[in-house]
């Protein structure tokens, strides 16, 4: 099924497991009350489309494009989205990744307030005009973050954060340290 291009589906109450739709295009439609586990979205596209009280587990979104994407009781566990791209998603119900890689991923014009990213590996990602209020960050890697400060509003960190928070402080306001 790689690199097959979908219109409007409305995908429901499925299993979907081992499928490699890697490079393909989604427009429209939704995925309702699914299990995805052990997919390859490696390269897709996905436009306009509504994920809904979904599990999906051990997947690959390595480079994926989520354009428009609306998210509602979606759990992302143990899932890679390095190098994806998120632009104008949304959440409107409660959203978590737990123990997902989402390293050097862009993500831009996001309303994701109150989503959880827990233990996950956040290096390098870089955060633009995103609302993130209330997001809990606890146990991810946050080393290489690029974002403005005011993207971070409002998140909850652990305390291990704090000099990767304190490098964002100084690298946002220009400021020299200097070891005496």
């Amino acid at each position: 099924m790689a690199r097959v291009h979908l219109e409007d589906p409305s995908i429901r109450s499925s299993l979907i497991t081992g499928v490699d739709l890697g490079e393909s295009t989604w427009e429209a439609g939704s995925l309702y009350g699914c299990e995805v586990t052990r997919t390859d979205f490696s390269g897709a596209t996905l436009t306009g489309i509504a994920i809904e009280r979904c599990a999906i587990t051990g997947s690959r979104f390595t480079g994926t494009r989520f354009t428009d994407v609306r998210l509602k009781d979606v759990l992302f566990e143990g899932c890679r989205f390095d190098y994806a791209t998120f632009h104008r998603v949304a959440a409107a119900g409660s959203v978590a990744f737990t123990d997902c890689t989402l390293s050097n991923g862009k993500w831009s014009s996001c309303r994701l307030p109150r989503i959880a990213l827990r233990s996950c590996d956040l290096a390098g990602m870089e955060l633009d005009a995103c609302d993130l209020d209330g997001a809990d960050l606890r146990g991810s890697r946050l080393h290489g973050v690029r974002t403005p400060l005011d993207n971070l509003r409002g998140v909850i960190l652990g305390e291990d954060h704090l000099p990767d928070f304190t490098q964002l402080t100084v690298a946002a306001f220009d400021l020299t340290v200097r070891i005496d």
